[in-house]
C-alpha cells in the first residue's frame, strides 16, 4: 500500500470535535461529513483538500469523544493517510475499523511542511517526504490490520471472510 499526497499540517490534541463538530452529529452520509471536516480548525480544508491528500499531525490526534464521524469524515474528504506523532486510542481503532491507515512517525511529523508532499509506502514502512528527501522508518501494519485497510474496512473485511466460505 503507497500513499502520495500533499500535507495539511495540524498541531497537538486535534480532537474530534474540531475534525467534525457536533453539530454535524446527525449526518450519516459519508459526502456531508466530508463537506463539514476539520471546518472549525481550517476553514478551508473541505473545499481546498484533494484526493489522496495526507493530514500530518502531532500528538494525541482524534483525542475528545469516540465518535466514528471523524475518520469517517476524514475518509469522506479524499484523505489518504494520517500521520501523527500519536493517536488517542479509540480514534485509532475507529480508523482501522473504517479503513482509513493511520501511523505514527514522530520525526516525519517534525519535518512536514503544510504543502510538502509526502508518499508512505505502509508495506515497506517508510514515509518519504519529497522536499527534504528525507526518509523515515516507520512500523508496519500487522498483517491483519492491513488486510483490513485493503479491505476498506472491517466490515467489508468481514463480508469477504464470510462470502470466501460459502
Amino acid at each position: 500500500m503507497r500513499m502520495t499526497g500533499r500535507v495539511w499540517k495540524y498541531g497537538d490534541n486535534v480532537d474530534t470535535d474540531v475534525i467534525i463538530p457536533a453539530r454535524y452529529l446527525n449526518v450519516s452520509s459519508t459526502e456531508e461529513l466530508a463537506r463539514h471536516c476539520m471546518e472549525d480548525i481550517d476553514p478551508e480544508f473541505a473545499t481546498s483538500v484533494k484526493q489522496g491528500d495526507i493530514i500530518v499531525a502531532g500528538e494525541n490526534f482524534g483525542c475528545g469523544s469516540s465518535r466514528e464521524h471523524a475518520p469517517l469524515a476524514i475518509k469522506g474528504a479524499g484523505i489518504s493517510c494520517v500521520v501523527a506523532t500519536s493517536f488517542a486510542r479509540i480514534f485509532y481503532r475507529n480508523a482501522i475499523n473504517i479503513g482509513l491507515p493511520i501511523l505514527e512517525c514522530a520525526d516525519a511529523v517534525t519535518d512536514a511542511q503544510n504543502g510538502d508532499t509526502l508518499t508512505v509506502d505502509a508495506d515497506a514502512g517508510t514515509i518519504t517526504n519529497s522536499r527534504t528527501g528525507c526518509v523515515y522508518d516507520v512500523k508496519p501494519f500487522p498483517p491483519f490490520i492491513m488486510r483490513i485497510i485493503e479491505a476498506g474496512g472491517l466490515v467489508s473485511y468481514t463480508r469477504q471472510r464470510l462470502e470466501a466460505r460459502t
